[in-house]
């Protein structure tokens, strides 16, 4: 990521606010959290706090993802929703755009992944060092050179949708890191997380909160 960074400069999408929690909508281009340098001190937790001093990270979405992140508004919320991304509580969809027909209609992932470090931030598979990473995966339809898909990461790993659709033979369509040739000349990267479901952390009632895919 060099000094051409721009992200756009439209105004901050509230998805869900109450006491606990915040969930926002993050445009695709827009780091999540700053980056080294000031040029890239513009991000997203950086404009919601101009909003919302007291929001606190959780998570992070990859700067060319777009979609659903959700902040907490109080370290006792910030615990709580960390332990359900670590323990694997939460449940994430997310839509995305890739090159060629996938078939079958439904599938899974199941492929270690590990910092690839002569390439970062890069990842690649490594059967014997990476960490356990699996995405399901479920045609939606099939578009004139590749495929609509909904996925649902059971892990967290960075880059994983990423290097998991590259692995089956279909990249996500317009991936500066993963993606050659004409599954490259997309707009933007063909990835927004679509919908997060988990526990509120006043109560534990279940939630589920969607963001409308941009493409």
């Amino acid at each position: 990521m060099s000094a051409d960074y721009n992200p756009p400069q439209e105004s901050l999408k509230i998805l869900h606010h109450d006491h606990q929690v915040l969930l926002v909508d993050k445009p695709s281009g827009l780091l999540s959290v700053p980056g080294k340098g000031a040029h890239l001190s513009d991000c997203l937790i950086e404009r919601v706090q101009r909003v919302f001093p007291e929001a606190l990270l959780v998570h992070r979405l990859d700067r060319d993802t777009s979609g659903v992140m959700i902040f907490a508004l109080s370290p006792a919320a910030q615990k709580h929703l960390g332990q359900q991304f670590e323990k694997r509580r939460t449940k994430k969809t997310y839509v995305a755009e890739v090159w060629g027909k996938v078939v079958p209609r439904t599938g899974t992932v199941d492929l270690p992944l590990i910092v690839d470090w002569e390439n970062r931030p890069k990842q690649k598979v490594d059967h014997e060092n990476g960490r356990a990473a699996q995405t399901d995966w479920r045609v939606v339809r099939h578009t004139e050179n590749g495929t609509r898909m909904r996925l649902y990461p059971k892990t967290g790993r960075s880059h994983q949708l990423r290097v998991h659709m590259l692995e089956i033979g279909h990249p996500i369509l317009g991936d500066p890191f993963y993606a050659t040739g004409r599954a490259r000349e997309a707009p933007r990267l063909m990835l927004h997380a679509e919908n997060l479901r988990f526990l509120h952390p006043d109560g534990g009632a279940g939630m589920s909160i969607s963001a409308k895919c941009p493409f």
